[in-house]
């Protein structure tokens, strides 16, 4: 029997995740960013000579993936995003069981596992309780805009590929909506996280 608790934080990028995740940390919580882990995936040997195959051998400058440039490639449609996943999940899965093992050890008792495909991984199967951020995308293209310095154009085309909200709404425990002040989203989550 485990010791900790594991919340499995999601919902498509632009939603507010990075709010929520500091809220959590606040009440204890560890974190497990899959972003990071999704960076340290692409220095595997294995996953780096995959990537390159399916995306272009011209992705590796100075023996690292350009990240920028295979964003574009694998974000463009659904069946590239799908062959990235399939090269990456794996090597991400296991990363994120060894962190989980690490802070365990080390006697976390609540850990969050920030992940924007935390279902598409099928990882929401290990979590306690899966908590996702919802807003209109008008607030969200404006934020994705914002933080990574993208085209409205390009911003659009990562919303396509993703889960709509509408399936967050229906299978995660905790939907949160964000569209308004984020004083208003922080005293939200303070409301929940005590219950979960």
């Amino acid at each position: 029997m485990r010791k900790f608790k594991l919340v499995g934080l999601t919902g498509r990028t632009g939603s507010g995740k990075g709010i929520a995740r500091e809220v959590f940390e606040e009440f204890g919580y560890k974190v497990i960013d899959a972003d990071l882990l999704a960076r340290e995936a692409l220095e595997n040997k294995i996953v780096m000579i995959n990537i390159l195959s399916a995306f272009g051998a011209d992705l590796l400058e100075n023996d690292s993936i350009n990240r920028k440039e295979l964003a574009k490639r694998a974000f463009k449609d659904d069946k590239s995003t799908k062959t990235l996943n399939s090269i990456t999940h794996p090597c991400i899965t296991a990363l994120f069981v060894e962190k989980l093992r690490e802070l365990s050890e080390n006697g976390a008792d609540k850990i969050l596992f920030d992940a924007p495909q935390l279902f598409e991984a099928r990882l929401d199967v290990l979590c306690d309780s899966t908590v996702a951020l919802v807003c209109d995308d008008k607030f969200r293209i404006e934020r994705i805009i914002k933080r990574d310095n993208i085209s409205e154009e390009m911003a659009k085309s990562r919303l396509k590929i993703q889960l709509s909200d509408k399936f967050f709404t229906e299978n995660c425990d905790y939907c949160i909506e964000n569209n308004s002040s984020l004083k208003e989203l922080r005293n939200e989550l303070r409301g929940i996280i005590p219950r979960i």
